[in-house]
């Protein structure tokens, strides 16, 4: 009898195990047994297979491409719609019979079947013409042709502009033209001197641009350096480097552009009326401008400045000592008492045409009245934003000898003074010094940091 066999109870029989649904994978050898060999075999064929595919889809896309119709222009499709709606019928069937024969891509075979469902509502197909005008080519082979001539093209003007600019740096230009374009040779531009120097050095007009910008930076900086500095500093300077000087007057010329009127074109005018017999003194001038202009009307012009060209300019630093005879106090006057104006003086008129730079300035003014001649005149030009007060300094000129004549203020760059030389107090080593040391009445010449 079993343990539970109570009447009227039943005992339950086992659960049935039912059989796993899930498909098991084949048994397969250890991690130990697995064959490499095996493995890199099966890789190696998996790789061919997917190269295959990947070539014949390649050529499958090139296929498409061979037998891909041009696109045509807007015209030639206007006017063949126009003379398929003259003939919708034989239209429609031509534009049948075409699509048949011709194998199309994907896309264009989705649009025509758009527009034949469309010219089955409306009569007027023009299916007919575009199948009988527009024969099958090959645009593969024009684009590569295409592409091999733009190549050659891009290399030819790529070796020009090598071999131009080899040349430029060694200083020949004369074998090695760039290549143009032939509706430039066609159709000359004129062409401003500064685009033609920069063509006749090889630049291109973004060459061009950058050594602007570069030469501008370099003039404000030598600008900037000649304010702040004294003479002796600016002279020692452009003698060791003489390139200074003349990057300086080129940067100055072009910003002589920019402004409405030149000081220096000014004086020309004025000075052009005075006597043939008149010797005038430019103390700082620059590349001459003033010599330039008079002296072929038979004036005399006595050219300073830093630098020498060996033609107009005379090598002299103009704060210090201006290589012309004069003297400051009679030789045989009382020098305690008497007032004078000197002796020796063989000019008439001075001109410093913004040329007032420098710390020590005022020993510019010191030696105008050293050299000019009694009742001589003394022209200043000056920029206007270098004067804090324009009385504090004609008061200043006045005290080494000068007295104001006239005073322009009409130009909104520049302010044009004249001064008459009169007789004066000699003066001891101190009180020049004080004088000296009252350069800070003008405002050096500074630029905006970019």
């Amino acid at each position: 009898m079993s343990l539970f066999e109570v009447p009227g109870w039943s005992v339950p029989p086992a659960p049935v195990s039912q059989p796993n649904k899930k498909r098991k994978r084949p048994s397969t050898k250890g991690a130990d047994d697995v064959d490499e060999a095996q493995m890199i075999k099966s890789a190696q064929k998996n790789i061919e297979k997917l190269m295959k595919s990947l070539g014949a889809s390649t050529d499958a896309l090139d296929e498409e491409d061979a037998a891909r119709p041009p696109k045509k222009s807007r015209a030639s499709k206007d006017k063949k719609v126009k003379g398929a709606a003259q003939e919708p019928e034989r239209g429609r069937k031509h534009g049948r019979e075409g699509g048949e024969d011709q194998p199309k891509p994907q896309g264009k075979a989705k649009k025509e079947a758009k527009a034949q469902e469309r010219n089955s509502r409306n009569p007027g197909d023009g299916s007919q013409e575009r199948t009988e005008s527009s024969p099958v080519k090959s645009p593969a082979k024009d684009k590569r042709k295409d592409k091999q001539k733009k190549q050659k093209q891009k290399s030819s003007r790529s070796e020009s502009v090598d071999a131009h600019s080899d040349a430029v740096s060694h200083g020949d230009t004369t074998h090695t033209p760039l290549v143009k374009d032939k509706k430039a040779e066609q159709k000359p531009r004129p062409k401003s001197p500064s685009n033609t120097n920069d063509a006749s050095q090889g630049l291109t007009a973004l060459q061009a641009n950058m050594k602007k910008s570069l030469d501008g930076a370099r003039f404000r900086w030598i600008n900037e350096m000649l304010y702040k500095s004294d003479s002796g500093k600016a002279h020692e300077l452009m003698s060791s480097d003489p390139a200074v000087f003349s990057d300086y007057h080129t940067g100055f010329r072009h910003q002589v552009e920019s402004w409405p009127t030149n000081p220096v074109s000014h004086y020309i005018s004025t000075l052009s009326s005075y006597p043939t017999k008149t010797v005038i003194a430019d103390l700082g001038c620059g590349d001459a401008a003033l010599a330039r202009a008079l002296v072929p009307k038979g004036m005399t012009v006595l050219s300073f400045d830093l630098v020498s060209d060996n033609a107009y300019v005379i090598e002299a630093d103009t704060c210090v000592r201006v290589p012309l005879p004069g003297s400051e106090i009679p030789l045989s006057a009382d020098q305690d008492n008497a007032t004078g104006t000197g002796e020796g003086q063989v000019v008439d008129v001075v001109v410093c045409a913004l040329s007032l730079m420098g710390t020590n300035w005022p020993g510019c003014i010191r030696e105008a009245w050293r050299i000019l001649k009694a009742d001589g005149e003394f022209k200043i030009a000056e920029v206007t934003s270098r004067f804090s007060s324009i009385d504090q300094f004609t008061s200043f000129i006045s005290s080494f000898g000068f007295k104001l004549q006239s005073k322009d203020e009409r130009n909104t760059h520049f302010t044009l003074f004249e001064f008459k030389k009169i007789p004066r107090k000699p003066k001891t080593e101190k009180e020049w010094a004080k004088l000296m040391s009252r350069g800070n009445i003008l405002k050096p010449c500074e630029y905006k940091r970019r």
